[in-house]
């Protein structure tokens, strides 16, 4: 199958190894003619070839065209592109295809096998690639005419280097970002720094880092196999780290074709170059290094290819053109590309089947579809977000600015390290296609200024990250000071940055130096040891400072962490008594005993007073001298609970305690519930806060719950979370949610008044306690160990005399009451059903079950039937014994508590 289209000028093929002057030779003779377009592997040297054809005819007459940028000129003459986005139909006089041995490339083969196929110019055509694809050309190309061009200068095996002995202008070049930056780490710390060049920069970032390297700012370059493609750089010497990549199927080794195109950008013009290899990547093979020498290399016997002539009558009929084979020896079909994967991964959503239904449908699918995976998360996210913009375009609106405005607002933020920065360059290139399609954003001027804008800053952004991590401008000057033994000169500013010789050195945080992260080890010895004398006056200053700091400055965090504003200046450890923590301050040796001193003592002063002021009822209570025997203690007992201990962990203590010792207790805020002792003051937020900070610290845990927000009646039962720590918080567990103990107290008055033996149903008010559900309050009493039984029944309609409405409802009543029955809605008739529940006492037989409802007097309300004293003992898993429960009847002789809410009622009952 021979597909090249009837010619309408010379073609010819100029073939040849690297530093041949093949690109510049197409540039001179493209503009020779009126018009003109070239076609190149990489949008970095599509921009480089379109600065230099504006430095001869000017920007009015030039164009560039590549996926994410577009500038076209009205009266544009000379176009330059990548070879994917070359414009069909232009007519132009004079067309080039660089690289044209990536035909065989199985990623992007096919996309160079259609133009190598049909692209022509009207008087002259140029296909500038490797010797390789000799024999491809003459059996593809028709009236095709060869031109072999010779290397400038001689490239040599020069063996294995290490990095310390890397030759200055050298190049090492890696086949992944890992092995890029880790390279790039090592020249830092040994060289002082290195340029870095990936095909995944942004021309800007790229243009950056090659000046850098050009202008001898660094000596060094670390590269992928970018460079590979028609980059001139001044590079000396190759250094091979890797020999093997992954071409996004797997990992494979470097054809020698592939090696012999990045070798050879050693030695510019008429300068030699050498190549080798370096790290841990084995010497070459003699035969490997004779085909390096002298470019001999095996011919590429199969080019990729992929149908061009494309049918949108269906998604199906498109992708079997798509999955077609071709018919000729010299072709094979190439492996399935990003946008055919795409479009069998839409054309399976039902939502996206459903709207293509027409041809055009069909095509502006398939041109969604060719957006590249610039993000390259996930090939769902991908399609996640072709099917977003698709269902945009179909209205025939366009992306709808705002969303678009949205996306892009994201991205827009220039902080970060250099995997942030190089992630938001690679979204932003989404945006920067989709702005550069014809009819798919409102105001596409706008939005491609815009995406160009963002595009700049974080290049910007990205080329200073990468000169801060991998560029080391201190080096020479510590090293040739030290080398002379003269002062170093340190300064602090206001914001604690720390300066030696105006290179930034590092940070004083607190009380604390930290070094530069970029420094090596030894240069951060140095850096350390100038910075600490310049520190030393400011240590003392700021201990003055802090020791005469309101406590309003100061702060402990939920991990018991001591805060001075942002910064960490210390942490609470156990110390010997739970409500007494001690303090470790974070300060430097060098800093002096004096400062660490003051800076502890302010400290302990700090905490110890917070102590004072959140448990101050607590701390009064176990001060009371009033308080003897049996109540001192139980407050002892609850100043170890740090005011809150549940009642079945002291029952036997509550038993003994008579009327007078508990008012005594009440004196001082203890409330003595059915579930729980506590104390409410201690349950607002702040002293739970560091309730739950100085319970750690005591029990010596290593990471510290944290309280709960503040307002929440109930909080979800999280498996796993110890009852104390709930019970720390301020909440008791039951079922799917644990309740704030308050609220459960007077949740437990009213059900007090309930039949727990005959059954009852919930109340509004005990709903509106607990702020739940029904159904979540029937799963809050079965925790609480109540019997829910579900039922429906038809629901009752509210009685009129229950209250008399008023205003706009009283005359809705009237004119509901006015309404004659046959105006009544037919469904009405129908019945309508309610869920309700009957909840009964019936504890589960455990060692810490829940307890029947309670009076202040220490036992078991007595019921019909209901929970009593226990008789019998049943030894359950453990050794522990279980309770069980008989009617007994209550024992009128006992005194009625005083305090008790229904002491009243029981006194009436007892006439």
């Amino acid at each position: 199958m021979r597909q090249a289209s009837m010619t309408q000028g010379r073609v010819t093929a100029v073939l040849g190894p690297t530093n041949t002057g093949k690109t510049h030779y197409a540039i001179e003779r493209m503009l020779a003619h009126r018009t003109g377009v070239i076609g190149l592997p990489l949008r970095l040297l599509a921009r480089e070839v379109y600065d230099r054809i504006v430095a001869k005819r000017g920007p009015s007459v030039v164009a560039l065209v590549t996926g994410e940028e577009r500038i076209v000129p009205e009266r544009a003459q000379y176009w330059v592109c990548t070879t994917e986005a070359m414009p069909d139909g232009l007519g132009a006089d004079f067309v080039a295809i660089d690289e044209v041995q990536l035909c065989a490339d199985p990623e992007r083969g096919h996309v160079f096998t259609d133009r190598l196929l049909k692209a022509r110019g009207l008087h002259e055509t140029l296909l500038l690639g490797s010797e390789t694809m000799r024999p491809a050309i003459a059996a593809l190309v028709p009236k095709v005419q060869f031109t072999r061009r010779e290397r400038f200068s001689n490239l040599t095996y020069a063996g294995s280097k290490k990095t310390s002995r890397m030759p200055p202008r050298s190049a090492i070049v890696g086949f992944s970002v890992d092995n890029v930056y880790a390279m790039a780490e090592l020249l830092r710390r040994q060289k002082g720094g290195c340029a870095v060049v990936m095909g995944a920069l942004s021309p800007r970032t790229r243009n950056a880092q090659v000046e850098m390297y050009q202008n001898g700012d660094v000596d060094h370059l670390v590269a992928t196999d970018a460079i590979g493609m028609g980059l001139n750089l001044d590079i000396g010497h190759v250094a091979f780290s890797a020999v093997s990549k992954f071409d996004g199927r797997r990992m494979r080794p470097l054809f020698p074709h592939e090696m012999g195109q990045i070798a050879g950008r050693a030695g510019r013009h008429l300068n030699d170059g050498t190549f080798g290899v370096t790290g841990e990547v084995r010497p070459l093979d003699p035969e490997l290094v004779d085909a390096l020498e002298n470019h001999r290399f095996a011919p590429i016997q199969r080019l990729q290819w992929r149908n061009p002539r494309l049918e949108f009558a269906t998604t199906q009929r498109l992708i079997h053109t798509l999955e077609e084979s071709p018919q000729d020896e010299w072709l094979t079909r190439g492996r399935e590309a990003d946008d055919l994967r795409a479009l069998k991964a839409l054309a399976a959503i039902p939502e996206v089947a459903d709207r293509v239904t027409h041809p055009n449908d069909v095509r502006l699918l398939w041109d969604v579809c060719r957006i590249p995976d610039f993000r390259s998360i996930s090939e769902m996210e991908h399609a996640t977000l072709l099917q977003r913009i698709f269902g945009f375009l179909q209205t025939g609106k366009g992306v709808p600015s705002e969303w678009l405005a949205g996306q892009i607002a994201r991205i827009d933020k220039t902080h970060g390290d250099i995997d942030a920065l190089s992630k938001r360059l690679a979204f932003i290139r989404t945006w920067t296609y989709v702005a550069q399609r014809k009819g798919w954003v409102d105001d596409e001027t706008h939005w491609r200024e815009e995406t160009r804008a963002v595009e700049d800053r974080l290049s910007d952004a990205l080329h200073s990250a990468l000169t801060q991590r991998f560029v080391d401008r201190r080096t020479s000057v510590l090293l040739r000071r030290l080398k002379q033994k003269e002062t170093l000169v340190a300064e602090v500013n206001d914001k604690g940055e720390v300066t030696v010789e105006g290179e930034f050195a590092g940070r004083l945080d607190g009380f604390r130096f930290v070094t530069d992260g970029t420094s090596s080890p030894d240069e951060a010895k140095m850096l350390a040891r100038a910075a600490y004398e310049a520190l030393r006056p400011e240590f003392h200053l700021r201990a003055d400072r802090f020791y005469n700091a309101p406590d309003t400055e100061l702060d402990f965090t939920e991990q018991g962490g001591l805060m001075w504003g942002e910064i960490a200046i210390g942490k609470l450890v156990k110390g010997g008594e739970a409500l007494r923590p001690t303090v470790v301050a974070f300060v430097d040796e060098e800093a002096g005993s004096d400062v660490a001193e003051k800076v502890a003592r302010r400290l302990q002063h700090f905490i110890d007073r917070k102590v004072a002021a959140l448990f101050e009822p607590m701390l009064a209570m176990s001060r009371d001298e009033a308080l003897a025997g049996l109540a001192r203690g139980f407050a002892f007992r609850l100043s170890e609970g740090f005011g809150i201990i549940p009642r079945e962990q002291v029952a036997a203590e509550v038993k003994e305690l008579d009327q007078d010792m508990r008012g005594a207790l009440r004196k001082h805020g203890v409330r003595f519930g059915q579930y729980t002792i506590f104390m409410p003051a201690l349950l607002k937020p702040a002293p739970t806060r560091l309730r739950l900070v100085l319970a750690s610290l005591w029990d010596g845990l290593d990471e510290f719950p944290e309280s709960p927000p503040p307002g929440l009646v109930t909080i979800p039962n999280v498996e796993g979370i110890p009852a104390a720590t709930y019970a720390q918080s301020g909440y008791r567990p039951a079922g799917a949610r644990a309740i704030r103990i308050d609220m459960l107290e007077r949740l437990a008055d009213l059900l007090r008044g309930q039949d727990s033996r005959g059954g009852f149903e919930a109340n509004p008010d005990m709903l509106s306690i607990t702020g739940m559900t029904l159904e979540q309050f029937a799963d809050l009493m079965q925790g609480l160990g109540y019997a829910a039984e579900k039922g429906e029944r038809e629901k009752q309609k509210p009685v009129a005399e229950v209250a008399a409405p008023e205003g706009d409802a009283a005359e809705v009543v009237a004119e509901v009451a006015e309404t004659p029955a046959e105006e009544a809605p037919a469904e009405a008739a129908a019945a309508e059903l309610e869920v309700f529940y009957t909840f009964t006492w019936a504890p589960r037989p455990r060692g810490n079950q829940q307890r029947g409802p309670r009076r202040e007097g220490g036992k078991p309300e007595q019921r019909k039937g209901g929970g009593g004293k226990p008789k019998g003992k049943k030894f359950a898993k453990g050794g522990k014994p279980e309770q069980r429960y008989e009617a007994r009847p209550p024992k009128k002789e006992k005194p009625i508590d005083p305090d008790n809410p229904f002491a009243v009622l029981a006194a009436l009952k007892g006439k």
